[in-house]
């Protein structure tokens, strides 16, 4: 299992060895350093905490600062664990970066999506506007419609799309193809759209499904 942090730099496009147009997701990935390796005689299991991107000393509490003063790395701002199979050589401070990964390599991508606040029906669930336009229909057109119970249940279903908290929400993308890795800029060139907006925080990791293809 490979992973590493990064940021959503935005999208661009490159030219393949047919010349087709292969629409890419720019990740700047790392450096990741390794702030604790856990195992399995001290916490039950094989894993190791990854930190990424630098953070004030005084944004950190006491805790962790005693964690990073440990490890001999300076604060990051975030973190995220990945488990690891017994008998790696993972050690504290070593780091990770946009190497770990090749050109043709299938992972997963995790990030939160954009968040759209709170939303009707028709931005959320893609409903559609109900009744004509005009002509006397009243200001119904973009609610939620007939809730599709009468005195007997007496109640609304649960799961029953309604208006709500849209967005905001992790969200994984699997089996996407990695078709340029850039050393210098440390940076990973990854086929399609991922989630969240520009500059926010992505996990790219080892795909878990390689059997169902890559996209």
């Amino acid at each position: 299992m490979k992973g590493v942090l990064g940021i959503k730099r935005g999208m661009t496009q490159v030219f393949g060895d047919k010349g087709i147009v292969i629409p890419v997701t720019v990740v700047e990935a790392g450096p990741c350093q390794i702030v604790q390796v856990k195992t399995k005689e001290t916490d039950g299991y094989e894993a190791v905490v990854v930190g990424f991107g630098e953070k004030r000393k005084s944004l950190v509490n006491k805790p962790m600062t005693g964690q990073f003063k440990k490890a001999g790395i300076s604060p990051k701002r975030y973190l995220k664990e990945f488990r690891v199979e017994a008998g790696h050589d993972h050690k504290v401070g070593g780091e990770f970066k946009a190497d770990v990964f090749s050109i043709g390599d299938i992972v997963d991508v995790t990030a939160k999506t954009k968040g759209r606040g709170f939303t009707g029906v028709i931005k959320r669930w893609n409903q559609a506007r109900v009744g004509p336009m005009s002509h006397g229909t009243g200001p119904v057109h973009r609610h939620v419609g007939s809730m599709g119970a009468n005195s007997c249940p007496s109640r609304v279903f649960k799961n029953k799309h309604m208006a709500g908290q849209y967005g905001n929400e992790q969200v994984t993308i699997q089996n996407l193809t990695i078709v340029g890795v850039d050393v210098d800029k440390n940076c990973l060139l990854i086929k399609g759209g991922i989630p969240g907006p520009d500059g926010s925080l992505v996990v790219v990791k080892s795909a878990v499904k390689k059997q169902g293809g890559a996209r």
